[in-house]
């Protein structure tokens, strides 16, 4: 049994006084373990918490799934909520972001961590955090027409984003598997198949932001009927999963939702 409880995205309730902005933050519990899965942009994912009555001062774990602003830019500030002692990351995490030229990096580096005493972990296959949570990342591309915009750029020398820093959490559910995604930018259909293949076990439920704004109603199309093809029986989009996607799946998840899996 795990809970999620979304402490930041892109939207919120009508009324609420909960703050809402472009980025991700998930707290994740279970049975044996309670981290922060990605912090947002600013940071307000943790004013969120205090909002929600969410206590945080017991978290030592934080994991990022990409270096990207709006995932990893209020880690620096949930400091000031938990006293976090490891970091989980994909490899090449350090490596500087940009979009169409412009930097979309995280805003703090190794240095960052070593001065305050964090440790890095990084995800370069799996990690499992307890019984029935894992971190999964270097995903094999299988499906040609999920492609990464030419605009996102990493590095000194600006090269196209191969997104090899991504990680995704993996969650027992039932028999089978549910998936949290931040971003998905290596595909969300890699990523599940993929998932699915390593562990031998059906994917039962998709969670988070499916990249996915923007994108033609074709792939759209493909890509939910992709989805029937691998068993995947609930999805629940955020994020950056267009407006388009959320419609066809007829459920959201925003700032404030909990979920149970």
């Amino acid at each position: 049994m795990a809970t999620l409880t979304v402490l930041i995205e892109n939207t919120k309730p009508e009324g609420s006084p909960l703050i809402a902005e472009h980025g991700l933050s998930f707290l994740v519990e279970t049975t044996w373990t309670k981290f922060i899965f990605d912090c947002g942009h600013t940071g307000a994912a943790f004013d969120n918490a205090k909002i929600l009555g969410v206590d945080l001062s017991d978290i030592k774990i934080a994991a990022l799934s990409h270096s990207h602003y709006d995932h990893a830019g209020g880690f620096k500030k949930l400091l000031d909520f938990a006293p976090i002692e490891t970091i989980y990351t994909g490899e090449n995490f350090w490596e500087e972001k940009f979009s169409n030229e412009k930097y979309r990096g995280c805003g703090f580096d190794e240095k960052y961590l070593s001065a305050r005493g964090i440790e890095q972990k990084i995800c370069r296959d799996v990690i499992q955090l307890d019984e029935d949570t894992w971190l999964v990342g270097n995903f094999k591309r299988r499906y040609d027409f999920e492609t990464i915009p030419s605009k996102f750029l990493r590095g000194d020398k600006k090269i196209p984003d191969d997104f090899s820093d991504e990680i995704i959490l993996v969650l027992r559910e039932d028999d089978g598997l549910a998936l949290v995604t931040a971003c998905a930018h290596s595909g969300i259909l890699n990523i599940v198949a993929d998932v699915r293949e390593r562990f031998n076990l059906p994917i039962y439920s998709v969670i988070g932001g499916l990249h996915l704004t923007g994108a033609t109603q074709e792939r759209i199309s493909r890509t939910l009927n992709e989805f029937k093809n691998l068993g995947v029986k609930k999805i629940l989009p955020c994020h950056c999963s267009g407006e388009f996607l959320i419609k066809s799946c007829g459920e959201k998840i925003s700032t404030g939702s909990v979920i149970k899996i």
